[in-house]
Order: C-alpha cells, then sequence, then structure tokens
C-alpha cells in the first residue's frame, strides 16, 4: 500500500478528490443564493446560520423582515417555550452576541422568565454572552487535534491577530477562542470561523486564511457603503 493520500482537502469542508474545485463551488455558495432575510417557507426559519460577519449590537430585536421570520417561527411549536432556542439564535444573528438585555427582551417574547433564559444562554456555548469580531475563530484543541498540531494552530491564530484567548483584534474583524470537539475528528486541526468550518489547517496555513477573510471583510464593508451611497443619492 502506497502513502499517497487518496484525496486532496485544501482546507474547506469536503474532498474535492482531483477536481479543481474553488472554494464557493465546495461550500455551494455559488449555487445556493441568498435567503431572504423574512425566512421563507415556515419549516426552514429556523434552519438559518446565526452567527454572520455583520453585527448590528444596538439594532432593535426583531423588526421588518426579522419579525415576520420571528413570528413564523413561532408557528411551528405548540408551547411558547419550545420556540426558545431558535429564537435566540436569531436575536444573535441581528445582534452578534445575547446581552443580559436581550435575554430579558427574548424573555418578554415568549412569556418565559429572565431567569429561565438566561441559564438556557449561559448553558450553551454557541451563545455570544459579548461583542465578538466579524470573525469568531474557534480552534478545536480537543484529543484529535491536540495530537495534531492543534496548539501551534491556535498560536498562529493569536500571533497573527495580535491578540489574547477571547480578545477582539484592534481592526475588529478577530476574535479567537478554544473549542471542544468540532466533530472533525478525521480532519485535524478543526477550525471553525463563524458557521464555516475549515478542515487539515496547519500553523502554516493561517497567515492566508486571515487574510482571505480580511479581503472578505473588505469587500463586503465597500458594499455596504456603496449602497448606503446610492440610497442616499436617491433621497
Amino acid at each position: 500500500m502506497s502513502g499517497e493520500i487518496p484525496f486532496r482537502n485544501p482546507g474547506w469542508a469536503g474532498n474535492t478528490g482531483e477536481f479543481d474545485l474553488t472554494e464557493d463551488q465546495v461550500r455551494g455558495r455559488d449555487y445556493a443564493g441568498a435567503r431572504p432575510l423574512e425566512g421563507g417557507h415556515p419549516a426552514g426559519a429556523a434552519g438559518y446560520p446565526y452567527m454572520l460577519a455583520e453585527k448590528h449590537p444596538e439594532a432593535p430585536l426583531f423588526e421588518g423582515p426579522y419579525k415576520e421570520r420571528f413570528e413564523k417561527l413561532k408557528s411551528r411549536y405548540p408551547d411558547l417555550r419550545a420556540a426558545l432556542l431558535p429564537t435566540l439564535n436569531l436575536a444573535q444573528e441581528v445582534r452578534g452576541y445575547i446581552s443580559p438585555e436581550t435575554m430579558d427582551e427574548v424573555a418578554a417574547l415568549l412569556d418565559l422568565s429572565p431567569a429561565y433564559v438566561r441559564g438556557v444562554v449561559t448553558f450553551y456555548t454557541m451563545y455570544n454572552k459579548r461583542p465578538v469580531g466579524r470573525y469568531l475563530v474557534q480552534v478545536c484543541t480537543n484529543i484529535s487535534c491536540n495530537l495534531c498540531g492543534a496548539e501551534d494552530v491556535l498560536n498562529a491564530f493569536l500571533r497573527y491577530t495580535d491578540t489574547e484567548l477571547g480578545e477582539t483584534s484592534a481592526d475588529g474583524n478577530f476574535t479567537v477562542i478554544e473549542a471542544e470537539c468540532l466533530a472533525g475528528c478525521g480532519f485535524p486541526t478543526c477550525v471553525q470561523i463563524n458557521s464555516e468550518y475549515y478542515e487539515n489547517l496547519t500553523a502554516q496555513d493561517v497567515p492566508d486564511l486571515l487574510e482571505a477573510l480580511k479581503a472578505r471583510a473588505g469587500g463586503a464593508g465597500a458594499a455596504a457603503g456603496a449602497e448606503a451611497q446610492t440610497e442616499a443619492e436617491e433621497d
């Protein structure tokens, strides 16, 4: 048996084999299209990724299309308490984290006690309890990844973002934390950045990955600026 690796994985979820695929093609971005903010059909309204790059901590909780999606979420559960997790997901999608004030607002919307909502939020690590950067970088340091260089990968992220664990970089782009098992044990080191997985990462991959994310953040900022300028001209 030769030592040749039978597949090629450049660090994105899914094996690409011998095909020359882009990251957008591997992730399905090139054909999936944009999901409507109002949630589309109620059956899929709870299935959206809720860790987005753009965050608006001061935004009203649910207005416009977000209110429409919230109403669809509630319609899927006979007991409002059962809608708590998707409602928290939606709140984090809007604001980027779940503050004590947000917990109280969610409690009022679902007719629950603030203490009950706080107990749920603090139980799950998937909810950010304080503001994070545009990209929340979670480096798995559990056993499989740890044995394959996770500590070096984690240190590289901290070094190249010039942060300590849990801090946000000066440019607002990155917050780096450790994560328990990300269930990508066959592709160590596994890193989750917002809602996307990056697999088989080494410390040498980190600078290029960070530069690609910075470029994506810059592109999104430029697009938002152009849209705002167009709206101002129309007014």
